[in-house]
């Protein structure tokens, strides 16, 4: 049987976990929005139209940041169409999802949703059809007390209080020729730099993201950071990441190790984001929003979209809706691994996205909601992981990929609380053959007793839950988890993820 060994240590740390780890991402996409989150005719829409249903499940994702409205949408958004009295709300074309858009939901309904949910908003400003001017009006009707024409506006429409939003994105993804707007680095680096230093007139204290690469594989990659970070670098707090994952020519084995590639992408983009630190001599450091990531399978949603018709443009059409299977939530698991691994340079990442968009939430027009396979692991990991991060000190067995050599069989990490006296344990199994016994040397946690032990995983990795079976995989106790002494030894089934909860006696 295949073995890995882990120490857990408080006095190694990479760094404390900020909460919006666990962030998620809302984009006017699909049914996302419209069927998703907001169905007036649903019998458990609220007196807003918001479906109670699916509020209670993103509550129960924890999710602690949403970044709003997009994603490519915002790239051809005006936001003024999306605030004052409904019924005067234009609809317009979404260039980005050949959709049209009602604005029926707009900034005020988003923000009471988020209320809703005990989510903070993170705004995206639209650089792609827009620039400075725009995002300067925004941030005023947004943020401003009043007794200005835009803050009185937003009081008029309902808001007497400011929106106070604290993180806004400058732009999305204008390294891809598939954005309206795309620039070059050098271009996007400029109008970037000049939107901020304009922003922070108003208000000095926001924190900004600046675009990154919109993944690693784009041939900027790498060259884009360095430039537009070269011209923003004092400007901003944060440079974003995008990464998706989806198995490819049935490469299960490199599918499963695609934390590896998010590694490296971390690795990468912090290692440039230093080198322009040390050109400028700059006392400051740049840190990741990683504000999008998930498992997608893009290259079916490419094949789809050749189908389409280009005369129709529907609303709210089904888009992106990929039902996601076991060896998706164990892959889905170990990204979030990663995440944590780097918490002292990511601070801020956002699941894309939440509802029936590539999501953790399903929904069927006047039907139910459900939790699909990559809901238990974000749940759970929001739930356990306080404090701060332990150094992952792990040794286990190997196996080859193709896409990326020899990888570990087994991908994990710990956090640990010792205000709380709370630690946890997260663990992915890669093998799809053999169990895997881990080994934990906990000794330097002091005594502890294992408070819970959940794992995620099937006989059929296939399997996934849909609206016929809503419930065909979920979470379940493991059974295996020893504690003798300072160690504790848990069997891991092939192809799962497992969290372990552990606590001071």
């Amino acid at each position: 049987m295949p073995k890995a060994h882990l120490t857990l240590d408080p006095h190694f740390t990479v760094g404390p976990i900020n909460r919006r780890l666990f962030g998620g991402f809302v984009e006017h996409l699909g049914r996302h929005v419209y069927d998703g989150i907001y169905e007036p005719g649903h019998p458990e829409a609220d007196e807003e139209g918001f479906r109670s249903d699916v509020i209670e499940l993103v509550r129960e994702l924890g999710v602690s940041t949403i970044r709003y409205p997009g994603g490519n949408f915002v790239s051809g958004f005006k936001w003024e169409d999306s605030v004052g009295p409904k019924e005067q709300r234009p609809r317009r074309l979404d260039l980005a999802w050949h959709s049209t858009e009602t604005n029926e939901v707009g900034l005020h309904e988003f923000a009471s949703w988020l209320r809703k949910v005990d989510s903070e908003l993170m705004l995206a400003v639209n650089l792609g059809t827009r620039g400075t001017a725009e995002a300067l009006d925004l941030l005023e009707y947004s943020n401003h007390r009043g007794g200005t024409a835009l803050s009185q506006q937003r009081i008029a429409n309902g808001a007497e209080e400011p929106f106070n939003v604290r993180m806004w994105c400058l732009g999305n993804e204008m390294d891809g020729p598939w954005q309206l707007g795309h620039r070059s680095a050098d271009d996007y680096g400029k109008i970037a730099s000049q939107t901020a230093k304009a922003m922070r007139q108003i208000d000095r204290d926001l924190e900004l993201v600046v675009c990154g690469s919109s993944s690693a594989q784009m041939p900027t990659f790498g060259e884009w950071e360095r430039v537009v970070l070269h011209h923003t670098y004092e400007d901003v707090d944060y440079i974003s990441c995008h990464a998706y994952y989806e198995e490819r020519g049935g490469d299960m084995a490199s599918f499963l190790a695609s934390s590896v590639n998010m590694d490296h992408f971390i690795d990468t983009v912090v290692a440039t984001a230093d080198h322009v630190k040390a050109v400028k001599r700059s006392a400051k450091t740049i840190n990741i929003s990683f504000d999008e990531w998930n498992v997608w399978y893009i290259d079916r949603w490419q094949e789809r979209a050749k189908e389409f018709s280009r005369d129709d443009w529907p609303v709210a059409p089904r888009l992106l809706e990929d039902v996601y299977s076991v060896a998706d939530a164990v892959v889905f698991g170990s990204l979030m691994i990663s995440l944590l691994k780097h918490a002292d340079r990511v601070t801020s990442a956002s699941l894309a996205q939440l509802v029936n968009v590539i999501a953790p939430i399903m929904t069927e027009p006047g039907g139910p909601a459900w939790r699909q396979t990559t809901f238990f692991p974000f749940a759970l990991t929001s739930q356990l992981a306080r404090g701060t991060v332990l150094t992952p000190r792990l040794d286990s067995d190997t196996y080859e990929t193709k896409e990326y050599g020899v990888v570990p069989l087994v991908d994990a990490v710990a956090t640990h609380d010792e205000e709380a006296g709370e630690s946890a344990v997260f663990l992915v199994n890669r093998s799809q053959d053999a169990a895997t016994t881990v080994t934990l040397d906990v000794a330097a946690l002091g005594a502890v007793a294992v408070t819970s032990a959940h794992t995620l995983s099937d006989d059929d990795i296939h399997a996934k839950n849909t609206l016929e079976e809503p419930e065909r995989v979920g979470l379940v106790e493991n059974g295996t988890v020893t504690l003798d002494g300072s160690t504790v030894t848990v069997t891991l089934p092939p192809v799962s993820w497992t969290a372990i909860g552990l606590e001071r006696r």
